[in-house]
């Protein structure tokens, strides 16, 4: 008959697990130790991210030209809207170039809060199956998006030259810009999926907040011509509408760069990931229990 192990049996395997580096399957690991192992991890997250942002137009014929082509028709029928008949081109001197910044920009930023959204509910399989730190999958999400816009963002550099922007120092500061808008996507990548996970229903309701965000983050309008006041400023440094206007202030003469802005936008992204790895971190040992 088998010996059933007594408590100091326990403790000394329990300590040899310990000195080993073995864990309790499904045990939430301290933080520190938590962002080592998703550093570890990072060759599997570039792999995915990679392989998400190439699959992502692969069932069209055009393939990846859709991710070129799908912002520039949106610009096309929102200046035949907003810039002929509505006329929201109050204050700006140049507003093809406002308006294309802003949707490419907004595009990517929605969809990345989108897709990260569901990014552990749509991947359940792996994560029951496979241990790893599952802040990857979200991450993964915003690093994909941002993959997406790389060559995208040549096509509207392009377009806002021939709009008769001149090429300025400013231009440099473009890939700063973006790697603030990464932090910031994959902070909240985080946040939204810890949110979905706990409450799925919600993930209905993401994508209507994203819409609502087209709106009023001046995609194709100026928030300063048209909103004064305290809501005004509110609507003026959400930040969707602070990296819009971040980008566009190193691509446009007329939309000033300012150290404020610049706080927001840096200010945005380290809050966003602080609280987003942290929110996400506290139920680690939640995921894939569904």
């Amino acid at each position: 008959m088998a010996r059933q192990a007594s408590g100091d049996d326990v403790s000394e395997l329990a300590a040899l697990a310990r000195e080993h580096g073995l864990t309790k399957v499904g045990e939430r690991p301290g933080f520190g130790q938590y962002l080592r192992q998703l550093w570890s991890r990072r060759a599997f997250l570039w792999t995915m991210s990679h392989a998400r942002s190439y699959s992502r137009n692969q069932n069209n014929y055009l393939g990846q030209l859709w991710v070129i082509l799908s912002p520039l028709t949106l610009a096309a029928v929102y200046y035949l809207v907003f810039g002929v008949v509505l006329d929201t081109t109050r204050e700006l001197d140049n507003f093809p170039a406002f308006l294309i910044i802003g949707i490419f920009i907004f595009l990517s930023l929605s969809a990345a809060i989108n897709s990260g959204a569901t990014s552990i509910i749509n991947n359940i399989d792996l994560v029951r199956a496979i241990s790893f730190p599952r802040a990857v999958l979200p991450i993964s999400v915003a690093v994909s998006e941002m993959l997406t816009l790389l060559p995208a963002v040549g096509v509207m550099l392009a377009i806002v030259l021939i709009s008769g922007e001149p090429l300025t120092w400013r231009w440099l500061l473009l890939p700063v810009a973006l790697a603030v808008i990464l932090v910031f996507t994959a902070g909240g990548c985080l946040m939204v999926a810890r949110i979905v996970v706990a409450a799925r229903d919600l993930r209905n309701l993401i994508p209507v907040g994203t819409r609502l965000l087209r709106y009023v983050s001046g995609v194709f309008f100026s928030i300063q011509a048209y909103v004064s006041g305290t809501v005004g400023t509110i609507l003026e440094y959400q930040p969707f509408a602070v990296y819009l206007t971040l980008v566009r202030s190193c691509l446009m003469e007329e939309i000033p760069m300012t150290v404020p802005l610049w706080g927001a936008a840096v200010g945005w992204a380290v809050l966003f990931a602080v609280i987003g790895i942290l929110v996400f971190w506290s139920a680690e040992d939640e995921y894939g229990r569904d």
